[in-house]
């Protein structure tokens, strides 16, 4: 059951951070594993209880080791995380529940970091035709959770139909998260409950965006399945150039 992190785990993060190399972490990978890996995967299992009766959605648990697509001398994370999302192939691409620990403190909530521009084209379809139930989710998540909303945001305006919706029409990506770093809550299961509880209340916003990815996703199936493919060049018995240039 997890039981909340501690102090030396936010410490552990920080010194990761300033000193990424494997000598550093190995001298500290006790503290790794005990305070923070193993706190985390308690809480995962925690914060999917919830959800594990839907065949559809799974969780993962980060680990501290970076994949290779980093630069060599950026060999671990100092910011760990656990989401919850419905099956996907890229995560970045789908709505996600998240919580990520760093050394300032956690941060958890929802998240669609990087969908396709189709997906917040659609998006911003359905603001323009009837905008009110979405802000009106907005509204009670501000209200009752106390949630920030953020995402990154196109550098030029999209029309905008629906002055009322305007910030929306603005993003790239959409997130709905809290940060947390008292003590009191981070060092106990308080934690589990804070995050249960939002993410309880951020299914509504999940599900609308799953919505809006699953029919967009069927659109291009029916896109790529309905499209006659080109019909091959007919052969040529042209002789080619050689590819090596020289004098003749």
């Amino acid at each position: 059951m997890f039981s909340g992190f501690s102090q030396e785990a936010l410490d552990f993060l920080l010194g990761i951070k300033m000193n990424n190399n494997k000598q550093w972490f190995e001298e500290h990978k006790k503290t790794y594993t005990e305070k923070i890996y193993e706190p985390l995967k308690a809480l995962g299992e925690e914060i999917y209880r919830p959800f594990s009766d839907n065949e559809d959605m799974v969780y993962k648990v980060g680990r501290i080791y970076r994949d290779d697509s980093f630069p060599p001398y950026l060999h671990y994370r100092d910011t760990l995380w656990i989401y919850v999302r419905y099956n996907a192939v890229y995560w970045n691409k789908t709505p996600t529940l998240f919580f990520e620990l760093s050394p300032e403190g956690a941060e958890f909530g929802f998240r669609i970091s990087k969908p396709d521009a189709a997906v917040m084209e659609r998006f911003r379809a359905e603001l323009s035709e009837d905008c009110k139930p979405f802000l009106k989710m907005i509204d009670t998540l501000e209200r009752d959770f106390g949630v920030t909303i953020g995402g990154d945001e196109y550098k030029r305006l999209k029309p905008c139909s629906v002055p009322e919706a305007e910030k929306f029409f603005r993003k790239k990506g959409l997130s709905a998260s809290v940060k947390v770093n008292s003590p009191e809550i981070l060092f106990s299961h308080a934690l589990a409950d804070r995050i249960n509880e939002l993410f309880q209340g951020l299914i509504p916003l999940n599900d609308y965006f799953h919505e809006i990815v699953e029919i967009e996703e069927t659109a291009k199936a029916l896109l790529k399945a309905n499209t006659v493919p080109s019909e091959p060049e007919p052969e040529t018995s042209m002789v080619k150039a050689p590819d090596v240039e020289f004098m003749w």
